[in-house]
């Protein structure tokens, strides 16, 4: 089992934490990520763009001019797509983009992303991360202690003070240990989580 050092919000080391190798040792499938974060990125697309094909742009009711003798191209309407203000021809219409990729797969991704990170270093372990109240400066200290830029937060349970101190940092992102994904990770310099986070994951996953 991989082990990691375990941290105080202070900075300092206060013991080690070994990570279940069902979750955070198994091998790195970088086409299985790839598939996943593409899934999700995907999923994320709103789907409202549209334009007006010829059947909806507003005139062009009658025909120009008459079919012969005027010497000039036969037209059927002037909202032609060849005319100036006339409908677009095979323009994007509205559509849902989103689709699901098997729940094997995404945990299978999942695995493989939170042992990209413990892999290369770029985890850092909490005893805990609690706040009275919010304070950007508490986070913002305990990130520049632990030299890490760019991280993704992770907790237990959701933190209302935690993501309200955190959410003024330049590149942090916050989440909780069950609505963890795949592009969050990767999308991350630095994995910050708990032992609590750990504790909830392993209870998921394993």
């Amino acid at each position: 089992m991989p082990k990691v050092a375990v941290y105080n919000m202070e900075g300092k080391q206060v013991g080690e934490q070994e990570l279940n190798d069902a979750i955070f040792g198994v091998e790195v499938n970088q086409d299985l990520m790839h598939k996943v974060v593409v899934s999700q990125l995907a999923n994320r697309r709103q789907g409202t763009v549209a334009t007006k094909n010829r059947s909806a742009v507003r005139g062009g009711g009658r025909k120009p001019w008459r079919q012969k003798g005027t010497g000039r191209a036969r037209q059927g309407s002037i909202r032609s797509p060849q005319w100036v203000g006339g409908g677009v021809v095979f323009g994007p219409t509205q559509r849902d983009f989103s689709y699901r990729l098997p729940k094997k797969a995404r945990r299978a991704a999942l695995k493989s992303a939170l042992s990209a990170k413990v892999a290369s270093g770029n985890i850092v372990v909490l005893d805990e991360l609690k706040l009275d109240v919010p304070k950007t400066k508490v986070i913002a200290d305990m990130l520049k202690t632990l030299d890490v830029q760019k991280p993704l937060v992770v907790t237990a349970e959701w933190d209302t003070n935690v993501e309200l101190s955190t959410r003024n940092i330049p590149g942090a992102v916050v989440a909780k240990s069950m609505g963890l994904n795949v592009y969050d990770i990767l999308n991350s310099q630095k994995l910050v989580i708990t032992q609590d986070a750990i504790s909830k994951l392993e209870e998921v996953l394993v």
